[in-house]
């Protein structure tokens, strides 16, 4: 083995790239903590204290988190005789002079809130509107470093107007507050953002603590890049990681996300509860150099394969970061060619930037990611002696029928300069199941730039459980020395529905989320708790058969390949004043039908698929692009031919 490896080794160089870092508050997006997500009004004066303590304390603030920013709820319900507004007595009693002397004290710095209207968004409080030059001087006096002005109450005044008083007012201090635009996206502030002296304006609506809400945001940050840079940056909304509304595999895909995409870094969760996982994910140093760092252009999708996408940015120092996202829930297997982060090398060093190993890639870049997560890296043009980039990978269907033998297979890929030997694969069979063949294979050598398969058919042997997790490990010998990796998926089993034309409504779903309130059968939604809904109505038409949603809304069913045609009629129901929304029906990842944009009293549109041979059925429903606010939409007569 010894000789093995002394002939591995003399085949490549080593070279050292070092990462790029980056400074300035306007060179670079923010970095901080908010309020909102973790407390929203439930604010005083200690939780700030806290906040900031914890800053410091758990190393976030050497890491550039800077900014301890409160959102709404801190004020007196109204402003004094004098016109100016003052601190709540009881939740800051202190005022907001001491606790920005206590929060500049310890090297961090303060950020306040308003609303570019006659109240704040919350309705506790004065808003700036016509008061922007008296509340900036108040703001500055007490040495407030940022301000998110949001946009609520707004007497339906133009917003560019609005927010270029505030913008004037702020400047007109001398002082240097960071001026954070949250018009939601409404009028497309990133065309206008910079001319009203804002350095970053949010372009969309509020994000919730959900998978569906954080992906639905990512989405629409697809075609902002050419927006975003030094002095003026897109603000996707703060981050949500640790407040438990998502697994720490999803937050960990949040993070890199917004990293990725130069997006502010402004935690939300609750800092003096922080899990060590919280912590880390926050903390990723080298992530965090990629927000930090400025190379021409923020992170932007360059493939979209359904539930797989590759996101790319290029790094000051000539270097790239490509983030694999599987938007899926099983384990994928997710890979893009180097070239197309607009790279050309001979070879590459490809750094994992949630791991730290390095390894070497003849020209891809490939990942087994987790169902809802994302593998992110670093790749430099290089020549050097490393471990060569290898990948095993488990595939498995994420739907798959009760009762019914399941395929899955393990690839181990080689895309590096050097073999991988003496590999040692192990199928871990789950409980309840049993395996074609030996679970275990031993592998001679995977030469550059090929790979090693095998296909295990699983059958159950016992009554199992709703989930199927398979995983495997193995084990083998490269230039690096001795390597090792494991992987694991899961498919999720269900029962297809029978034969004949069947309602939807009937049948049981896979999974279901929502923008407000639960899915509901034969009626519509009507926000609340389950059952809530009414009769559905679209236009002058009223149904008795369907599913009733608010978008954004997610209803998957499993199929099994047994069914031919779906067809519904769809539109906003009358239960809301207002909304418009968009439908789409996915099959097996792929878009198989949608409908234009259907607003408020439309008649219903006819929508149809064909869905032949499809396993997951996913019904989506998305914001029209007014905001997500009334839009509770209706699958009526939803059928599928079996």
């Amino acid at each position: 083995m010894r000789r093995l490896l002394a002939f591995l080794v003399a085949l490549s160089a080593f070279t050292v790239v070092p990462a790029a870092e980056a400074s300035g508050q306007l060179a670079s997006p923010p970095m901080g903590w908010n309020s909102w997500n973790a407390f929203h009004c439930d604010i005083n004066e200690q939780k700030i204290r806290t906040a900031a303590d914890v800053l410091v304390s758990s190393g976030m603030r050497d890491a550039g988190y800077k900014y301890v920013n409160i959102d709404d709820c801190w004020a007196e319900p109204q402003r004094n005789v004098m016109g100016d507004l003052e601190a709540n007595r009881k939740t800051f009693p202190s005022g907001m002079k001491a606790l920005a002397d206590y929060v500049h004290a310890k090297g961090l710095k303060l950020g306040i809130y308003t609303s570019a209207g006659t109240r704040t968004c919350a309705d506790t409080m004065p808003g700036g509107l016509d008061h922007e030059a008296v509340d900036a001087r108040t703001f500055a006096a007490w040495g407030v470093d940022y301000l998110k002005y949001d946009n609520c109450n707004t007497q339906g005044r133009p917003a560019s107007e609005r927010y270029k008083a505030m913008g004037d007012a702020l400047k007109a201090t001398g002082r240097d507050i960071v001026y954070a635009l949250c018009e939601w996206g409404e009028n497309k502030p990133w065309l206008w953002g910079r001319t009203v002296g804002a350095q970053l304006w949010r372009t969309t609506l509020d994000i919730a603590d959900s998978w569906d809400s954080m992906t639905d945001i990512l989405d629409k940050q697809v075609g902002l890049e050419a927006y975003s840079g030094p002095g003026g940056w897109n603000d996707p909304d703060m981050l949500e990681v640790g407040n438990g509304g998502m697994t720490d595999t999803e937050y960990r895909a949040h993070f890199a996300l917004w990293s990725i995409l130069n997006a502010p870094l402004i935690a939300g969760n609750d800092l003096g509860a922080m899990t060590p996982e919280t912590r880390r994910i926050l903390l990723n140093r080298d992530l965090i150099a990629v927000n930090q760092d400025w190379g021409g252009k923020q992170g932007h999708k360059i493939r979209d394969d359904g539930d797989a996408e590759v996101w790319a940015k290029p790094m000051s120092d000539g270097s790239a970061a490509v983030l694999l996202l599987n938007r899926a829930s099983a384990t994928r297997t997710v890979s893009t060619e180097i070239s197309a982060l607009g790279l050309r090398s001979r070879d590459y060093k490809v750094r994992d930037l949630w791991t730290g190993a390095e390894t070497s890639s003849a020209g891809v870049v490939r990942a087994s990611v987790p169902g809802h997560g994302a593998s992110v890296f670093r790749v430099w043009p290089s020549r050097g002696v490393l471990a060569p980039h290898t990948t095993l990978a488990l595939d498995a269907p994420e739907l798959s029928g009760k009762g019914e033998p399941l395929k899955t297979t393990v690839t181990l890929f080689n895309d590096g300069t050097t073999p991988v030997a003496a590999a040692r694969v192990r199928f871990a069979v789950p409980a309840g199941w049993t395996a074609d063949g030996s679970a275990e294979a031993s592998v001679p050598v995977v030469l550059p730039g090929k790979s090693w398969q095998r296909t295990f058919t699983l059958k159950p042997s016992a009554q199992v459980p709703a989930t199927v997790s398979p995983s495997v490990s193995a084990e083998y010998w490269s230039v690096g020395g001795r390597g090792s990796a494991t992987t694991s998926t899961s498919t999720t089993l269900a029962t297809a529905p029978g034969a004949g034309t069947i309602s939807l409504s009937t049948v049981d779903w896979v999974s279901a989320s929502n923008g407000w309130g639960p899915v509901e059968r034969n009626m519509s939604n009507g926000e609340q708790g389950q059952g809530d809904g009414h009769q559905m109505r679209i236009g002058t038409a009223t149904y008795d058969d369907g599913l009733g949603v608010h978008a954004s809304s997610h209803v998957r069913f499993y199929l099994g390949g047994k069914c031919r045609t779906l067809t519904s009629l769809v539109g906003v129901d009358l239960e809301a004043n207002g909304g418009s929304v968009k439908f789409e029906v996915i099959g097996d990842g792929k878009s198989l039908a949608s409908s234009d944009v259907v607003r408020f009293r439309d008649e219903a549109k006819p929508l149809q698929a064909d869905v032949s041979g499809v396993h997951a059925l996913d019904l989506v429903v998305t914001d029209g692009g007014d905001g997500s606010t009334s839009d509770h939409g209706d699958w009526a007569n939803l059928k599928v031919v079996c």
